[in-house]
This record gives structure tokens, sequence and C-alpha cells, in this order.
């Protein structure tokens, strides 16, 4: 089976340089960069929590997480600006690809109930948001090591400005939608 990056370029070029009428290759939407990110609440707390999940984004992404800071101290929280409070990978190029084939073909289709990820998740420039749950559902995490079922967010961002053009590229690259 060919790599999606492969298939975006002999196959879905071509069906969306027809479906939009686009004239120039450098006018069809591509993947730009694919941000994955997790928050640790219990960071405040215990610090040890912040490096167990960014280990786990690390195994999941194949590229070492990036630690990140509160902003502001929100006493409510118990959270004091500057403490180390999530985790975050840019994905780009090549390993960008991969995780999304891994993503599409492998992970979605291993949650339980899965009817399909939200189709109005977009922004309006062409970016798509989505939350996971678990990170069970990637085959890197062994499950016997994981200490407690956190989630994360990844954020697919396009070279499209309008949200039909990042939905079709998206959906010709396997995403299920849901009710499509």
């Amino acid at each position: 089976m060919a790599t999606l990056k492969e298939r975006y370029f002999k196959e879905m070029i071509p069906l969306l340089k027809k479906k939009f009428g686009y004239e120039n290759l450098m006018q069809v939407p591509k993947l730009k960069k694919v941000v994955v990110s997790r928050c640790v609440s219990e960071a405040t707390a215990d610090p040890k929590a912040l490096i167990i999940a960014a280990d786990e984004l690390t195994q999941i992404t194949g590229q070492k997480a990036a630690t990140k800071s509160a902003k502001k101290s929100i006493a409510n929280f118990k959270l004091k600006q500057g403490t180390p409070i999530g985790c975050v990978v840019t994905l780009r190029g090549d390993r960008m690809y991969d995780f999304m084939d891994k993503l599409i073909n492998m992970c979605l289709p291993k949650i339980r109930d899965f009817k399909g990820v939200n189709p109005s998740s977009f922004d309006g420039r062409g970016s798509y948001s989505m939350g996971l749950r678990e990170q069970l559902i990637f085959p890197e995490i062994d499950y016997d090591k994981v200490d407690k079922v956190r989630g994360m967010n990844i954020t697919i961002n396009t070279s499209s400005k309008k949200d039909e053009e990042a939905r079709e590229l998206l959906s010709l690259m396997g995403m299920p939608f849901r009710g499509v």
C-alpha cells in the first residue's frame, strides 16, 4: 500500500484540481502541519505526571515533546505563572504524513463506539481540530505501563483558505467524517 504522501501527490492532487477548478498546482490545498498537544492538570501537584505525559507524546509522534508553561496565574486552580503544565509536538514533512496515516487507518477505528469525527470542527480558515480521550488507541503505548488515561488535542493545519476545500482534502485522505 502506498503511503499517504505518495497517494496525495499521485491521486488526490488531480482530483482536487478537477473538483475546484485549480489551474496551478500551488493552488491545491495541502497539509502544512499537525500539532498534537496535551494539558496535564495534575502537573501542578505532581511534576512527574508531566514527564510521563511528554514521554507518551514522544512515543506516539516519534518526535520529542516540548513542555509548555502557564501564561497566567490562576488562584482557583492553584496555578502559578511559569509552572510547566502541558506538552506539545508540531509535526511537519514525512513525520506529519506518517502520523496522519497511522491516525486515520489504525487509531481512529480502535475507538469504542466510533461513528466518525465531527465534520463541523473546522475553524473557518481551513484548520481542523479534534480531541482524543485516551492514548491507548496508539500502538506505541504499552497498556501495562500507563498510570492514567489522558487525552490529547490534534490540530491539522492545511494551506486551504476555505473549510470546504480542507474537508475535501481530509476526506480524500480517509478521515472518517460523521454522516458522510
